[in-house]
């Protein structure tokens, strides 16, 4: 009786060890495929920075270059100023990302941790601000902008990126701050700590992923911004990459490959930012799933 209860619990064993593992060879299976799906383009926009008009119109449009032209890059960098384009959009989009940053912390901060009775009309007014299109605003800030004579500077594109950073930041941030308990600032207070030490020394550990996640959001949105950065700057010299880069298209003939180029150099800091903060984003989004 007992070698066939003993043999019965190991054949089912190795009956859900099947199931795990045919399962688990199915998602994985399935995840490889979705990778490939998503990394792709990224490979295909390397192999068409390399390629010649030549190359790129006569059929081999999807596969290896015949010949690598490195010079692509160089033309991108040099005659088409890719160089100083990115320059450019690395200053407003670096500035954006610390003003915004600072902003939506200390505005968070008082609205979620503060007693005053006008916080919840300000974090109403605040909010309102994700229920205006982007697009509508361009003329009344073009003119704001004209009058004050900021047009063709970077302050034309930080000013307006900044504030449409603020809404969705200060809604992600206050939640989280609600969250933290108040025993937390109450120990720092008998310790001796005012207000600005809570805030840097308690609060904003605390918080630190979900500034990564908002900062990540605000470089997507400034980094790729093309409407107002078009609008807003017609000098050569001050120009962010992707005005500079829909600029190398020529009216009469546009050579593709140091186009190509310069959507890699505009694509890798992105990549390269989302691998270094992606724990951070993690983590803000673990967390805000065991606080809701």
């Amino acid at each position: 009786m007992k070698n066939i209860l003993n043999n019965r619990r190991k054949s089912e064993k190795v009956s859900k060890f099947r199931n795990f593992s045919l399962g688990k060879t199915i998602l994985f299976i399935f995840l490889s495929v979705w990778a490939f799906i998503q990394i792709y383009p990224l490979f295909w926009l390397l192999l068409f920075s390399f390629k010649s008009n030549d190359e790129i119109f006569g059929g081999n449009i999807m596969g290896l270059p015949h010949k690598w032209l490195i010079s692509n890059y160089t033309t991108a960098l040099t005659s088409g100023n890719v160089f100083r384009y990115f320059l450019n959009s690395v200053i407003v989009t670096g500035v954006t990302i610390i003003v915004s940053s600072i902003l939506i912390a200390s505005a968070s901060y008082a609205i979620a941790r503060m007693k005053w009775k006008l916080r919840k009309p300000v974090l109403f007014i605040f909010l309102m601000g994700m229920m205006i299109p982007i697009n509508a605003t361009l003329l009344p800030i073009f003119i704001i902008l004209q009058k004050v004579k900021l047009l063709n500077t970077y302050f034309a594109l930080i000013l307006p990126y900044v504030a449409f950073a603020l809404p969705m930041g200060i809604f992600i941030l206050t939640s989280f701050m609600i969250n933290i308990p108040s025993e937390l600032e109450e120990a720092a207070c008998i310790d001796g700590c005012n207000v600005y030490q809570i805030f840097m020394k308690i609060i904003v550990p605390i918080v630190r992923p979900a500034l990564a996640t908002i900062a990540i959001f605000t470089y997507l949105s400034s980094w790729n911004e093309l409407m107002f950065a078009n609008t807003f700057i017609n000098d050569d010299v001050k120009k962010t990459l992707t005005v500079g880069i829909m600029s190398l298209s020529g009216q009469y003939l546009t050579n593709w490959g140091p186009i190509g180029a310069g959507l890699v150099i505009a694509t890798v800091p992105t990549i390269i930012i989302y691998a270094l903060l992606s724990e951070q984003v993690q983590q803000s989004l673990v967390a805000g799933a065991i606080k809701g």
